[in-house]
């Protein structure tokens, strides 16, 4: 047996124990929220990336900075979905669960199945903790782990006793049996270790003693898989070398991708990048992003509330800066005032939402899509608004050009909805072509645009671009171009204040026609069986829906699937696509919100089906569900 601090032995002699093929896994780690299981699974998410297998990944994590140790509430995941075929959710149930903890075991075991794998830290099983935890009896003991494969550990003494030769305490070496979970696991699946230990040496640089033992944990965990005689089986899970064409990939999550298409914009149009955002979650992590990227011209803005945070946003726009203000349902509410000036001064500015359950504070980590009528009406007056939502982590990156190609080429605000399960939700994502990404210049006014009759030459800040209704784009300090701004209502034209009706009349009417008019792609329908049913789905439902439709077309039900990105304006051919169907089906985490405005639209008997607990929807109920209606 090797000492814990060689190279793991799985590396040399993995053929030592039976190694089983697998197509799929759905591993979850569950723990207190001071146990590292975010980290651990990052971790594993990574190794699993960069061996080529297709992932998608579920954070599931507290609202609360440190809920009580030991309790329901302080419990935290981390669930990974990996397989060597493409796959579109981050699985419904987990094939194996790792508890550091009874809370954690309590949490989570009632979303485990039959004959899966459990693994306990049988040190934490004291009676306190299994009586904070609610247990009467020990689950170890009185037969209720009797239908899974349960495999009890003692990792954190295992954790302690591997880092006995170094200078830490009891509670410092047991922090790191988190390392050791995921040795265990890394062994189990043939992970690759080379990355997460060049990690643990980064990540911990000024202190190298708590680099070392971690990495020591890590090993061990390795090691005590591959020599104990409770593990008898290893597996593999072969790269997902079909799924995906030839190109570079990282693992990505969908707050990163948007934070990268954000930069990715703001270079295209040649324009600066500007934040204007007040922390709120789940959208805190654009602003931590961005803040690194001073060297592509962005300038991030801390401010005191949300209603700073858009207030120096446009003023950023007005400036001639791409402009940009980060929040969640909460913040929309607060900065509404703002977006409905932005409507009026017709001003680019993108207003990204990575929506959160609500109302009021609601869910702060958990994920809903009921922003929706929220960002099409939640102002004062007809201030419409064009909204975009991305479908996958990786789209979000896409999505963002969408957002900023839209709000430069018509001068307006636009909505980007993205919401917590993508944005803390992983993928691979294929590094796109810097040389094919879209051009977004727009021309900034330069000169006077309108000739009085007089002859004289004269700047008209609201005279529109024929095509687009786009009103020009004038710098401050432009010589000869000085114009009026504020939220009264403008003449047409000139931008001088009018109260005159039929002037008001006039404006409203035009920049509901230039929304009306903005150019976004026909909306695309998966048919491949002439179905008589169509499921219409936006935003972050797509894994769920195709994999839902998937499941019935396998068993020999036809069922057509489109999803939408643009959800104002719709898609031109939205219209004819819904009338070609007997029945319309609208998956939804919300209360039918998509539905309530194809109702109103089309005149379509929309059939919601709607969920509001806080997690996306499992592909195995969404499929029963789907079929029902077909069927019903």
């Amino acid at each position: 047996m090797s000492t814990v601090n060689e190279a793991p032995a799985a590396q040399r002699a993995t053929r030592r124990k039976d190694v089983r093929r697998l197509h799929r896994v759905v591993i979850r780690f569950a723990g207190d929220s001071g146990d590292g299981m975010q980290l651990t699974g990052d971790r594993f998410t990574s190794q699993t990336a960069s061996f080529g297998n297709d992932l998608s990944t579920l954070p599931n994590f507290p609202a609360e900075i440190r809920a009580p140790a030991g309790t329901l509430p302080g419990v935290s995941s981390f669930q990974l979905h990996f397989a060597d075929h493409d796959i579109l959710t981050p699985g419904d149930a987990p094939d194996v669960l790792v508890a550091m903890n009874p809370a954690a075991l309590r949490a989570n075991i009632a979303d485990v199945p039959r004959g899966a794998e459990v693994i306990v830290d049988t040190d934490e099983f004291t009676p306190r903790a299994m009586t904070k935890a609610g247990y009467a009896t020990s689950p170890l003991e009185d037969g209720s782990l009797d239908g899974y494969r349960t495999h009890p550990v003692p990792l954190t003494t295992l954790t302690v006793q591997a880092l006995k030769e170094f200078d830490l305490t009891r509670k410092e070496a047991e922090r790191s049996k988190n390392m050791f979970a995921l040795g265990l696991l890394s062994w189990m699946y043939h992970r690759p270790a080379e990355g997460t230990e060049k990690f643990l040496r980064s990540k911990f640089a000024k202190r190298p003693d708590i680099a070392a033992a971690n990495i020591a944990a890590f090993r061990a965990g390795w090691n005590f898989g591959e020599t104990t005689e409770d593990f008898a089986v290893s597996y593999e899970v072969a790269p997902a070398a079909q799924a995906f064409p030839a190109g570079v990939y990282r693992n990505i999550s969908g707050n990163l991708a948007l934070s990268y298409g954000l930069v990715a914009a703001s270079r295209q149009a040649d324009l600066p990048l500007f934040l204007g955002s007040y922390p709120i979650t789940p959208a805190s992590d654009i602003l931590h992003e961005l803040s690194k990227h001073k060297n592509f011209g962005v300038r991030t803005f801390q401010a005191e509330d949300e209603i700073a945070g858009i207030g120096a946003a446009l003023g950023a726009a007005f400036g001639g800066s791409l402009a940009v203000t980060t929040t969640s349902g909460p913040g929309v509410a607060l900065k509404s005032e703002t977006i409905g000036l932005a409507v009026s001064l017709e001003l680019p500015l993108l207003i990204v939402d990575i929506q959160r359950g609500g109302p009021s504070t609601g869910l702060p980590t958990r994920t809903e899509q009921a922003d929706l009528l929220q960002a099409m009406y939640g102002r004062n007056g007809e201030a419409p608004v064009p909204i975009v939502a991305p479908r996958t982590p990786a789209d979000c990156f896409d999505a963002a050009l969408e957002a900023a190609r839209i709000a430069l080429a018509y001068r307006t605000p636009v909505f980007l909805l993205s919401d917590g399960y993508l944005a803390n939700g992983s993928e691979p994502w294929r590094v796109p072509d810097a040389g094919r990404l879209p051009d977004l210049r727009t021309q900034f006014a330069q000169h006077p645009n309108h000739t009085l009759a007089d002859g004289t030459e004269v700047f008209w800040p609201y005279k529109r671009d024929p095509r687009t209704l786009a009103r020009p784009w004038a710098i401050p300090g432009t010589p000869g171009l000085e114009h009026r701004i504020g939220g009264i209502e403008k003449q047409d034209g000139t931008g001088n204040i009018s109260y005159d009706p039929a002037n008001h009349d006039f404006m409203v009417r035009t920049r509901q026609a230039k929304i009306d008019g903005i150019d976004v792609p026909d909306l695309e329908v998966d048919d491949p069986h002439a179905a008589r049913t169509l499921v219409l789905g936006w935003g972050s439902t797509y894994g769920p829906i195709t994999a839902a439709v998937r499941t019935l077309r396998t068993a020999g039900t036809p069922i057509a699937q489109a999803h939408l990105r643009h959800l104002n304006p719709f898609p031109q051919n939205l219209g004819e696509i819904l009338r070609r169907y007997d029945k319309v089906i609208v998956p939804e985490m919300n209360l039918g919100q998509l539905a309530t405005l194809i109702r109103a639209k089309y005149l379509v008997d929309a059939h919601s089906h709607n969920q509001v607990n806080g997690m996306p929807f499992k592909a195995e109920q969404l499929a029963t569900a789907l079929k029902e209606t077909v069927n019903g």
